[in-house]
């Protein structure tokens, strides 16, 4: 399997267009490389790729994406898009993909489609362009995704309702294990940890590959900031560091792990950093748009 990470950051990318913290501001320095908001492809060997969340920006994210494009005056680089939660930063780029000649091809759990056909329709809107061809995820089943040797698996993760449900009831994120058949390996692909339990570590504990949320150092790095009233904890992601961090259980890990979905404030984007030199010393990897991993 093959996996290549075209949006590393949180929602809003890095540097965000409207912030001028020290690290948004270390990257407009050229002490951090700018990232694009989260999502990554898969596929296994010369197989179709299938994209992994539709960030607001995949036009970009996709434009150097590998695909034939000698058969016709149109051509699809990707097979399909798996989600992991319904929030903008993670579906907004579905509306990039109405210009596909056949049905869009989007696996979710039903309460994601539920909360993209109503609250927030864009799966509505699709329908009025390029179709959508939906397939459920169920927990505790695998989904093979249609022309690939590739099946996903979903596990719980936390995490509150996008905050566009208001008051109603919404899907929280999910974390997928991706298992080749032909190839063998196994990725993990979680970007919410709300905790850290002992059902999600096991679920860490499988993959040959782990792409794990990165989105914040400390748990107040935007509170200590004046960003922000709540915390890490309140926004559905456990930090890195501190009571209930997750670093020192990534770090155990017999897998080559890395950090995406990576929150503009979180100084490890700063390659100069303490911080970045702590997670690095720690043998994970700062995703980057561009990276590249073979499970």
């Amino acid at each position: 399997m093959h996996v290549r990470i075209i949006g590393s950051a949180a929602g809003g990318g890095f540097p965000q267009w409207n912030c001028n913290c020290p690290v948004c501001a270390g990257a407009r320095e050229g002490r951090a490389t700018p990232r694009s908001q989260s999502s990554i492809v898969i596929r296994s060997g010369d197989e179709p790729w299938y994209l992994v969340n539709a960030s607001p920006d995949l036009l970009g994210q996709l434009a150097d994406l590998p695909t034939d494009r000698s058969s016709g005056m149109r051509s699809n680089p990707i097979a399909g898009v798996v989600l992991t939660d319904g929030e903008i930063d993670h579906t907004a780029g579905l509306l990039l993909l109405r210009e596909s000649s056949a049905p869009l091809r989007v696996y979710s759990t039903a309460a994601v489609r539920d909360a993209l056909s109503a609250q927030y329709p864009l799966l509505t809107m699709l329908e009025h362009y390029s179709g959508v061809d939906w397939h459920e995820l169920r927990p505790g089943q695998a989904t093979p995704l249609e022309g690939s040797s590739l099946a996903v698996e979903t596990f719980p993760t936390g995490g509150d309702a996008p905050l566009y449900m208001g008051d109603a009831p919404g899907p929280s994120a999910i974390g997928l294990t991706v298992r080749d058949s032909a190839g063998g390996g196994t990725l993990v692909y979680v970007p919410a940890i709300e905790e850290l339990d002992g059902t999600l570590s096991a679920r860490l504990a499988e993959g040959d590959v782990v792409l794990a949320d990165g989105t914040f150092f400390r748990h107040d790095d935007l509170v200590a900031l004046g960003l922000g009233e709540r915390d890490s904890w309140a926004m559905g992601h456990a930090p890195l560091t501190g009571e209930g961090g997750t670093l020192d259980a990534l770090a155990a890990l017999d897998a080559r792990v890395a950090l995406v979905h990576i929150n503009n404030t979180n100084p490890i984007l700063l390659e100069d950093s303490p911080e970045r030199s702590e997670v690095e010393g720690r043998g994970l990897v700062v995703s980057y748009d561009g990276l590249e991993l073979d499970v």
